[in-house]
């Protein structure tokens, strides 16, 4: 499945387009509405209101209207010498009456660029979709728009997704892309990439990513505080750099504090629901059952507590629960997740502008950026039944 979602920096309050009959003469044709989705190759047209059969404004429109020949229209649009400037101004107020656009295909053809930047997910879940809310903060009065491709499913039936889809959109869509959670280690584009939560093993690319080693030592260090012993761990995606320095940080904290770790109680959720919710089955269900589970992102987390509850399990009684990410959910469930907040939307923002300026060739800072994360404690933990005590305060 590929799903495309394009927003612009430019306003469409502003826009009045002139409608015709499609054709398909114009190289510069673009369609009057401005949001498109594709999943499973069929269009999906969104505009405002009641939605419309596809139409277009073509450059004959803007001629027409603007009494010259296509080929001034065309000067204007490149910027080229040979117009006067009061046809500059005729013809640039038809196209802004219009709501005229040069094709993206149209426009990479002739000058090497499309001002387009794709952001390319393994699907829209929770996640990606607060970091693709920063991206899109990050793009607005930079001249570029953002174009979104999503995989569509889970990452082990699509490995190696990203390659095929840069190798389909090299040189004529997009100017850089933003790879988040990929799949693969090295990408062959002959344009900047940057990856978000990359994958493990080298990299040739820039990446941005949380501070996971610390987030997993604050998380085993709050369930221990509270008097747990027996703490499982429900492991994120194998492949991804982040789940493996979550897990160190588990790790490293339970040595710190003494607590052995038992290995009966190690899953892998994948940072995926439905292999998170027969994961943390497999440990509730258990006659020496853990009295808390980190799980590795919210989503596993939520999955832990549906799965507690159907077990007759009571959160944060009978079991307390970590997550991973402050997802909006996490604070919107039942009983609120108690999480390690990484700053999703922030790190789409840093990615966006550490793209751009690769794209315009300007150097950088760094190509590999950190951002701090911390704990959110709400209402999914507290200390075990054998173990009474005050609770930490809630956010």
């Amino acid at each position: 499945m590929r799903t495309v979602a394009r927003t612009g920096s430019d306003s469409d309050a502003d826009r009045a387009p002139h409608r015709r009959e499609p054709g398909n003469d114009d190289e510069f044709a673009r369609p009057a509405a401005r949001m498109s989705i594709v999943v499973d190759n069929v269009f999906h047209d969104y505009g405002g209101g009641v939605q419309q059969p596809s139409v277009r404004v073509t450059i004959r429109d803007v001629a027409e209207r603007a009494s010259v020949s296509v080929a001034t229209v065309s000067k204007v649009i490149n910027q080229r010498y040979g117009v006067s400037e009061a046809t500059v101004r005729r013809v640039q107020g038809v196209i802004d009456e219009l709501g005229y656009e040069a094709s993206l295909v149209a426009q990479s053809l002739r000058n090497r660029r499309t001002n387009v930047i794709g952001v390319l997910v393994a699907d829209l879940e929770p996640f990606s979709t607060e970091l693709l809310k920063g991206t899109a903060t990050a793009i607005r009065n930079t001249g570029f728009e953002l174009v979104i491709y999503s995989a569509g499913g889970r990452t082990s039936d699509h490995v190696g997704w990203e390659r095929r889809y840069l190798s389909r959109l090299s040189g004529t869509l997009v100017d850089g892309a933003i790879l988040v959670t990929p799949t693969v280690v090295k990408v062959q584009y002959d344009a900047p990439v940057v990856a978000v939560d990359p994958h493990t093993g080298s990299h040739d690319v820039p990446t941005i990513e949380s501070d996971n080693l610390h987030g997993g030592v604050l998380a085993a260090e709050h369930l221990i505080a509270l008097g747990h012993r027996r703490i499982a761990l429900l492991g994120g995606r194998p492949d991804l750099e982040s789940a493996k320095l979550r897990e160190q940080g588990f790790r490293r904290a339970m040595a710190a504090a003494g607590v052995p770790v038992d290995e009966g109680l190690i899953r892998v959720g994948g940072y995926d629901a439905h292999v998170s919710a027969e994961a943390a089955r497999a440990l509730l269900d258990r006659p020496d059952r853990p009295t808390a589970v980190f799980a590795s992102n919210d989503v596993s987390a939520i999955a832990t507590i549906s799965v507690a509850r159907e077990l007759g399990l009571r959160v944060p009684r009978d079991l307390s629960v970590v997550g991973f990410d402050n997802i909006p959910e996490s604070a919107l469930c039942t009983p609120r997740l108690t999480t390690v907040n990484q700053p999703i939307q922030t790190m789409g923002e840093r990615a966006m502008a550490m793209l751009i300026r690769l794209i315009r060739k300007e150097e950088l800072a760094s190509t590999d950026m950190y951002l701090a994360t911390d704990l959110v404690v709400r209402d999914s933990t507290a200390a075990p039944a054998a173990v009474a005590g005050p609770r930490p305060s809630t956010a």
